[in-house]
């Protein structure tokens, strides 16, 4: 069980670096624009979330009557779905914007994004918002498959454990 749950928080906290056969300075500055890239991704993706969840929070009458008369959340009661999804919304960013659990945390913005999708009914979602969620569910599927990159506490935690990996 032990092994198991190393496993896990290894695959979660990952940060995403591994070496490629480029040339070494090639390879040092396609490795900082790769990490400046994630962290850009990151920071536009946890704003959009964040602020997602500020304003339900600010006006929660309305979150749950939202919840309760607009949005089509499947298997799940209104009310917990708004207190499941604004919370999702206000802490899942701040993981992601220290790069703590950085994969972890691009999965879980990817199903948030994806719930919010699927939840409004479909003659409601503009060619423009479909476009929206598209891109934030792309960016955060990319930091969930090649993780928070070089500028993250998960690079900073796991840099010691694996010896001084770059």
């Amino acid at each position: 069980m032990k092994a198991l749950i190393s496993t896990v928080l290894r695959a979660f906290t990952d940060p995403g670096l591994q070496p490629t056969r480029l040339p070494a300075p090639l390879d040092t500055l396609v490795s900082h624009l790769q990490s400046l890239a994630l962290l850009a991704a990151r920071l536009y993706v946890a704003k959009v979330f964040f602020m997602s969840g500020l304003v339900k929070l600010h006006d929660w009458s309305s979150t749950l009557a939202l919840f309760n008369d607009y949005y089509q959340v499947p298997l799940l009661p209104p009310a917990l779905a708004a207190y499941m999804g604004t919370a999702g919304e206000l802490v899942v960013p701040v993981l992601l914007v220290l790069g703590l659990a950085g994969r972890f945390a691009g999965v879980s913005l990817f199903v948030v994004n994806l719930m919010a999708a699927l939840s409004l009914p479909a003659e409601d979602l503009s060619a423009a918002g479909e476009a929206q969620h598209i891109l934030w569910g792309v960016l955060a599927l990319g930091i969930a498959l090649w993780g928070a990159g070089r500028w993250s506490v998960d690079r900073m935690v796991l840099k010691p454990v694996a010896g001084g990996a770059p």
